[in-house]
């Protein structure tokens, strides 16, 4: 049995290794753990390559989950397969990954996002419903209710952190990703799919991945959906300013009209496919990570530091 911040003793294995699933084993690995990643390849990303362990393994496979979480002390679920498939290609990673976690019991952590509570007034709390109208949102808020229920049923001990649109070194598949940060850089004008006046938390990863390592620690966590802590809510208009200013650029931010929008998602399947999620970029989003502070050490990072680590990436990669 683990017992709060014992993260050295057993094995972690982080299922994925994307934008979520890398920050997550480097943090592990900065904790003294030791660390086995989990994707299809089999070979560990630059960075964490030489520190871990890498296996090769599909989880939608019982057996194979199974085996890749043999001796783990935590089962850390960062998969994320391909945006549009995520109704057909989650359920099955989701339930292989806890018959993994259950057979080594191990305790096990999602990596989740708020598109389960759909269209909301006022901000996102832990305590509201499941009223998510498109098909990803609903996919989310079945998958959250498969693990809490395998928890309340005795099938493995687990807990879910939730984050906001996230930003920080090495994400790209993000509104705040490639399609923002190179603008940014080149004090270019970042369209938005949505209103950039109104208030939209976001989240930086490396804090995304301290929480889910935290939550990975804690008796206390299992059970229950965890806000993970961000820094102040902004608009997006201001925090492409902020983003210059860190940058020295003076970059402009521009609203993309919904019917242009509809235009685009014709042309380009990624923009079509955010019109279910419209709805966050278009009315405030401002998702309270309360519950987490007043359990948990939370100091997130403050918007300007993040952004600064951030755009560095950026001009190293690009």
């Amino acid at each position: 049995m683990v017992t709060d911040g014992d993260l050295a003793t057993g094995t972690h294995v982080v299922l994925g290794t994307g934008q979520v699933g890398v920050p997550v084993a480097r943090t592990l690995l900065e904790r003294g753990a030791d660390v086995r990643v989990v994707n299809r390849s089999g070979t560990a990303p630059d960075g964490i390559a030489g520190d871990v362990d890498a296996v090769a393994g599909d989880v939608s496979d019982p057996e194979v989950a199974r085996e890749v979480c043999e001796g783990a002390t935590v089962v850390y679920f960062c998969l994320n397969p391909p945006y549009a498939e995520w109704p057909n290609q989650f359920p099955p990673l989701l339930e292989g990954a806890l018959d993994g976690a259950a057979d080594a019991d191990a305790r096990f952590v999602m990596a989740d996002n708020c598109y389960a509570y759909g269209p909301t007034e006022g901000p996102l709390t832990e305590d509201l419903p499941a009223a998510a109208t498109g098909e990803k949102g609903r996919t989310r808020a079945e998958m959250a209710d498969t693990v809490l229920d395998a928890h309340e049923s005795g099938r493995v001990r687990a807990t879910i952190g939730r984050a906001s649109d996230f930003y920080g070194p090495g994400v790209t598949a993000s509104i705040a990703g490639e399609r923002f940060c190179p603008e940014i850089l080149d004090g270019g004008t970042v369209n938005y799919l949505g209103d950039p006046d109104q208030p939209h938390t976001y989240t930086y990863v490396p804090d995304f991945a301290r929480a889910l390592v935290t939550l990975g620690a804690s008796e206390r966590a299992l059970g229950e959906v965890w806000h993970v802590p961000n820094a102040e809510t902004l608009t997006t208009r201001e925090f492409v300013a902020l983003a210059g200013e860190v940058a020295g650029t003076d970059p402009s931010v521009r609203a993309t009209p919904a019917w242009l929008a509809r235009l685009l998602g014709l042309a380009v399947s990624e923009v079509g496919e955010l019109r279910e999620t419209r709805y966050q970029r278009a009315e405030p989003f401002v998702v309270s990570h309360e519950k987490f502070a007043d359990a948990f050490a939370s100091e997130p990072t403050p918007h300007a530091e993040a952004l600064d680590r951030t755009l560095s990436w950026y001009r190293s990669e690009y």
